[in-house]
């Protein structure tokens, strides 16, 4: 790792003044929370997390050790997406009302505890993608990007990330709860709980069997349900003669309906229409 990027990014921060970072608990917004806490005077840094029913309850007590470990202040700010008809429709462009919704609160948690700026950890390569409706949101909001700015890809952020002995440096990417939900099928307080109990299940099932992958997703399609998991993971489970099915059939108990399939993870992260 270059001392550029890292001047870059620490520069960046330092001349924001203070900093509320919309935080996830993941490397790249944990990398912006870092760099605050390195950049600016004790107490011009703030975590801020939304706490919805999106957010799975693992990774909010995940985001509250990260955000103590770097002694930085984390605020849970209650979010109602839900109430939001575009992010409840799902039409393709739920991430734009989320963020509208998100950094909304974050913003005004913000201005309420006289933080100059609201940061995300959006990086360059975010901005390379086709589809991030999140990125409208995130300008309309005047949100800055300190990764982006400074010109970090995802690689330049997770081997900093590591440089820095920041414990999320390898952790895989977790997108929310909604993500899991196909376009075009509506999301609800009782999908999103779906997925977050079928996900805890299928962990539980794997690892009972020795196997614990790195991805792991269970979709809700507009028929049935896809558990995804990456590729050594799938491996192991089609080398377990049973074991797939074993797993779908569990899933049905828990209430998902219509067939289900297991297979190897893939990207992007929402699930595509059936």
């Amino acid at each position: 790792m270059g001392a550029g990027i890292e001047d870059r990014l620490l520069g960046r921060v330092r001349e924001l003044g203070s900093v509320a970072v919309a935080f996830s608990g993941g490397v790249d917004s944990a990398l912006v929370l870092a760099a605050a806490a390195r950049a600016l005077p004790a107490g011009r840094a703030l975590a801020v997390i939304a706490d919805s029913p999106s957010l799975a309850r693992a990774e909010l007590g995940a985001a509250r050790g990260i955000a103590a470990g770097l002694g930085v202040e984390l605020a849970e700010v209650a979010t109602a997406e839900l109430a939001v008809p575009g992010y409840r429709d799902n039409a393709g462009d739920r991430c734009y009302f989320c963020k509208q919704a998100v950094l909304g609160a974050v913003g005004d948690l913000a201005l309420r505890r006289g933080f100059a700026h609201v940061a995300t950890g959006t990086h360059a390569d975010d901005h390379r993608a086709l589809h991030r409706p999140g990125l409208r949101a995130a300008r309309e909001l005047r949100v800055v990007e300190p990764l982006a700015e400074a010109g970090l890809g995802k690689g330049d952020v997770r081997a900093l990330a590591a440089e820095w002995s920041l414990a999320v440096a390898d952790k895989p990417s977790t997108p929310c709860l909604a993500s899991r939900i196909s376009v075009g099928v509506p999301v609800s307080l009782g999908r999103l709980g779906l997925v977050e109990r079928a996900e805890i299940a299928v962990g539980a099932r794997l690892a009972e069997a020795g196997i614990r992958p790195r991805d792991l997703r269970v979709r809700l399609l507009g028929a049935g349900f896809r558990v995804e998991v990456d590729g050594p993971a799938h491996a192991a489970v089609e080398a377990r003669p049973g074991l797939a099915a074993a797993v779908v059939g569990e899933l049905g108990g828990l209430g998902l309906s219509g067939p289900g399939v297991v297979a190897a993870y893939r990207a992007p992260a929402l699930a595509p229409p059936p």
